[in-house]
């Protein structure tokens, strides 16, 4: 079997993300994985301190052969000072510089794949860093349009719109923000294994507007983009209120849904896989998932984080990777 890459980032160093990742790690895995520890050393002796687990071997660069579990302080990244729990500029820095170091070396195929661990976006804000989270920072350093999926055993979801004030939501939405929503999917759904890619589309309104008796973005935007998508041979429903579409979900009507906001799709998606939901950038040249979870500074440094959604994140980025990427 070939070879397959894949980078785990440390993640804001006083939040789970180094145990998470660490823990996920140290599992046992198919031998044709490379797993590589992104994040300076200081914070994977630490990890291995607190949970009891062996540190891995540390490499110089990722142009030699690796090992089937290393760590990778890159060049430009400084120790930073860990104080778990603590909300810091210094580690979400130290988080930044492992997150570009990361989708560098994915750009130029010396990874395969990579899966992030948790950022603190208050951490990234007070060090200057005006990035709305992973999904923003990778499409712009790969020069891609992207957009967020999130996904568990039972349900998959993508966001028409991302990290937004609700109030900012309905200006935000266009029918070709919808339009490349439903499309992304309908080439996404294929890649994780459902080639019929059968989409649903959330309304934005209760009732999905009642006939405009509630809001008229069903009629405006939503119902034209769905029509467009369908002349370009998409299978797509909608729009369908969105207190109805994910039962319909589950029950095999959708592969998939297309929800208008952050919230609309990731209340119901974390309900039923908390601790097992992924997130997948689709549109990037190489593999990108995560945890579906925050920092958890409130456990951080207990040895008490659960890593069965990096683990899933882990698993999932292996078995793209060794599929077609559409976006490749």
């Amino acid at each position: 079997m070939k070879s397959v890459a894949i980078g785990l980032t440390s993640g804001d160093p006083n939040g789970i993300g180094p145990e998470v990742s660490l823990r996920a790690a140290s599992r046992p895995q198919p031998a044709n994985r490379r797993l590589v520890l992104i994040g300076h050393r200081a914070v994977w002796q630490r990890t291995a301190n607190l949970t009891g687990l062996p540190l891995p071997v540390e490499v110089a660069d990722l142009h030699a052969p690796l090992p089937p579990v290393a760590t990778w302080s890159p060049a430009e990244l400084r120790a930073p000072r860990i104080r778990p729990g603590a909300i810091c500029a210094q580690a979400a820095k130290a988080a930044y510089a492992a997150i570009l170091a990361a989708a560098d070396a994915a750009q130029d195929r010396r990874l395969q794949a990579i899966v992030t661990a948790p950022i603190s976006k208050e951490a990234f804000h007070r060090a200057g860093l005006r990035i709305p989270g992973h999904t923003e920072l990778l499409a712009k350093r790969a020069n891609r349009r992207v957009a967020m999926m999130l996904f568990g055993k039972r349900i998959r979801v993508v966001l028409a719109t991302r990290h937004l004030p609700l109030r900012n939501v309905p200006r935000a939405l266009s029918i070709d923000a919808i339009v490349e929503a439903i499309q992304m999917l309908a080439k996404a759904l294929p890649w994780m294994g459902f080639p019929q890619a059968r989409i649903g589309v959330c309304g934005l309104n209760p009732h999905a507007g009642d006939g405009g008796a509630l809001g008229t973005e069903e009629q405006t935007l939503i119902a034209p983009a769905i029509a467009r998508c369908r002349r370009m041979g998409c299978h797509v429903q909608g729009p369908v209120p969105a207190d109805v579409i994910f039962y319909q979900h589950l029950a095999g009507v959708y592969d998939a849904v297309v929800a208008m906001y952050h919230d609309q799709g990731l209340a119901p998606m974390k309900m039923l896989s908390f601790d097992s939901g992924v997130n997948l950038t689709l549109g990037l040249p190489y593999v990108r998932t995560s945890p579906d979870h925050g920092t958890a500074f409130d456990i951080a440094g207990k040895n008490r984080a659960n890593p069965a959604s990096t683990i899933s994140a882990l698993d999932w980025a292996a078995r793209l990777a060794g599929r077609p990427n559409p976006w490749a």
